[in-house]
């Protein structure tokens, strides 16, 4: 598999984030490339309290923060991004004399799981310095969907560390991170040099003075030609030692016919590439010349739309019709219905005598008669099958391609191929989705595509609701849904466009092969993203059904369709009921999308309403956790005003969609 390529531009956006040098005994470094998600990982370990400072004597910023793990409260470091630690940039220098000057506990090296071979550069470096460290392979989903599997348990016998795989945006393996801390160990890497550069890191290390790091890791730095290192090296030594270990460096130089930093770089590189190749798989591609034709048709920029519709439309049938219509019938119908409701209800009925607590249990907005049935009759079906679609998608390598398919389009929004990737997340999870903006380049874009995904892009568990609605019905409703759908997109994020200040990047993306995914992968990323949406949803069903409750029992319920009224059925022309929709549709998505789809199926809604439905409520509000992302993320002003524009934009939607059909 080609290696994955990565081009920086952003070289005045970085903010690297500092201590002030302090007390780092129980310091925690984080080290690792650009752009592998490490201060996402920082984020989660560390929480809200992280100080910004500037690292001593230079410009660059890094930043620390706190974790407390069983009794020891540990500093946690975010040490900006770095290829090599013999340093190339301020960036990579400020790394390493983290490394060279101050004494971290642990390093943890943070990895992209998709290209295992250039973490294996740095730890060998850090083998070499002597640091006990942590290696977090990250970003393991996007492995997993490039065929690529790690044997984590192989590679922690190898590398004589602890070895953890993540997926930061979803919190995956966070927990097992946290324990992993207390728990380093000295990498068991050993990497010989050949007799000339071996035999002058001997006689070098005899004039170095004591660090943090090895003096063999000194000496290699020194033999490289690191000039950075200069400066500590006048303030630990004498000018007549210097002398001699530039003269010692001159003298294997000459013994030699390449470079040694040249020498030293590829036996590193062979030495990565032989561990990289015997922990890890990679799925076969698809064959050859049938490969190479498939390829070039998804990505072409004519022949790729038939194909895209085609995806969309097996798709639409294996969510809308099996997921939102064969197996909600026989959750909702027959479990439910039939069977467990009624008993349910008859044992509530039977040890509870108080009228109250038998509704709040199994009333009209019942715990379990609304908030269960919905969260698990209802939704967990058309979400796992969503999961299941969108894994093959995940894992045969289409939906890079689908990004490269509509980078053009997309430019028309002020954004390219990158932000692509956030916006194909938000099918998945809103939240994560805005979170995952910040491996957009500059502020312009992440502000376009942190609104465009609040706006326009329906989460999984929402798009599943929305397609089991639609495939009961005609094409006709699916082709207005999807038409307002893209059109409000488009003219959005023009607008957008024009208003938000700054420059537009430039597009790159290296597309991995076209694979024949592993069902045993998919079925296992299934299963953790309903884990993650049982633990994560249905406690905010409960929440939503008992809010609703409340609000019927005081009679509020009732005042706020009322008030309501005018908006929804004089201006959206939709029945008064809906109004509980748009109400718990802020707490939950797929919630107010579950509401329209009960009300549906109760023939409450025609088709021209239910058109109007799914637009405005696609349009309304992200859910309260997003909302939360978003301020996190673009600060709370922000967050405020593209709530201000929404809403009420939705709205203005929904009202002349009403018009036109009607």
């Amino acid at each position: 598999m080609p290696e994955e390529k990565e081009i920086v531009k952003d070289k005045g956006r970085h903010r690297h984030r500092h201590h002030k040098g302090h007390d780092t005994g129980r310091s925690i470094v984080l080290v690792g490339n650009p752009n592998v998600g490490k201060s996402v990982i920082f984020g989660l370990l560390t929480g809200k309290y992280v100080t910004v400072s500037n690292y001593p004597g230079t410009t660059v910023e890094i930043a620390q923060g706190n974790a407390i793990i069983g009794d020891k409260k540990l500093t946690i470091i975010d040490s900006p991004g770095v290829n090599s630690l013999i340093p190339m940039s301020e960036d990579e220098k400020v790394t390493r004399d983290m490394l060279l000057k101050e004494k971290p506990e642990t390093v943890v090296l943070v990895a992209d799981a998709k290209n295992l071979k250039r973490a294996m550069m740095l730890l060998i470096q850090l083998s070499e310095m002597e640091l006990p460290c942590i290696l977090d392979l990250n970003m393991e989903d996007e492995a997993k969907a490039r065929g690529i599997e790690i044997d984590y348990q192989k590679l922690s016998t190898l590398l004589n560390i602890e070895v953890i795989g993540t997926v930061a945006p979803q919190r995956k393996g966070i927990n097992k991170l946290r324990e992993a801390l207390l728990k380093p160990r000295l990498p068991s890497l050993k990497t010989y040099y050949g007799d000339v550069i071996e035999e002058y890191v001997k006689k070098i290390s005899r004039f170095l003075p004591d660090a943090h790091i090895s003096k063999r890791s000194i000496a290699f730095m020194i033999l490289s030609g690191d000039e950075s290192l200069k400066d500590w090296l006048m303030t630990n030594l004498n000018r007549e030692n210097i002398k001699y270990i530039e003269d010692l460096r001159d003298e294997a130089q000459s013994m030699l016919k390449e470079p040694i930093s040249h020498i030293i770089g590829h036996i590193r590189i062979k030495q990565a590439e032989e561990i990289s190749k015997g922990v890890q798989k990679i799925a076969t591609p698809i064959p050859g010349l049938l490969a190479k034709g498939l390829s070039r048709l998804t990505i072409h920029p004519i022949l790729g739309i038939p194909i895209l519709l085609l995806v969309v439309f097996a798709f639409y049938l294996f969510v809308g019709r099996l997921g939102a219509g064969i197996l909600v019938d026989f959750f909702e119908k027959i479990i439910f219905a039939r069977y467990l409701n009624p008993a349910i209800g008859k044992v509530i009925t039977t040890i509870i005598p108080l009228v109250f607590l038998q509704d709040m249990l199994v009333g009209k907005y019942g715990i379990f008669t609304m908030a269960l049935t919905y969260a698990v009759g209802i939704i967990l079906p058309i979400t796992a099958t969503f999961f299941l679609a969108f894994g093959f998608l995940e894992d045969s390598g289409y939906l890079p391609r689908i990004a490269v398919l509509s980078n053009r389009a997309f430019r028309v929004l002020g954004l390219n191929g990158k932000a692509v990737l956030p916006m194909v997340l938000g099918l998945g999870c809103g939240t994560m989705a805005t979170m995952t903006t910040r491996i957009l380049e500059t502020k312009r874009e992440r502000i376009i595509a942190t609104f465009l995904i609040a706006l326009t892009i329906p989460c999984s568990a929402q798009l599943g609701v929305i397609f089991g609605m639609l495939g009961t019905l005609s094409m006709r409703v699916t082709v207005w849904w999807a038409g307002c759908i893209i059109l409000v997109l488009i003219v959005s994020g023009y607008l957008a466009s024009k208003v938000v200040p700054g420059e537009r990047p430039e597009f790159f993306m290296e597309l991995p092969p076209l694979r024949f995914p592993s069902m045993r992968n998919i079925l296992m990323k299934t299963l953790s993203r309903i884990e993650w949406y049982l633990k994560e949803a249905v406690p905010l069903f409960i929440i939503g059904t008992f809010v609703l409750f409340i609000l019927d029992k005081i009679k509020m319920l009732a005042w706020l369709e009322s008030v309501s009224s005018p908006l929804v059925v004089t201006f959206l022309g939709l029945p008064a009921k809906t109004a509980e929709a748009f109400l718990m549709g802020f707490l939950r998505r797929d919630y107010g999308a579950a509401g329209m789809f009960d009300l549906q199926r109760q023939g409450v809604l025609n088709e021209n309403q239910v058109i109007i439905s799914l637009v405005t409520l696609t349009l309304f509000v992200p859910c309260l956790a997003n909302f939360f992302m978003m301020i996190k993320e673009r600060g709370l002003k922000t967050a405020v005003l593209m709530m201000a524009i929404i809403i009420p934009f939705a709205l203005l939607v929904g009202g002349i969609l009403n018009l036109v059909l009607n």
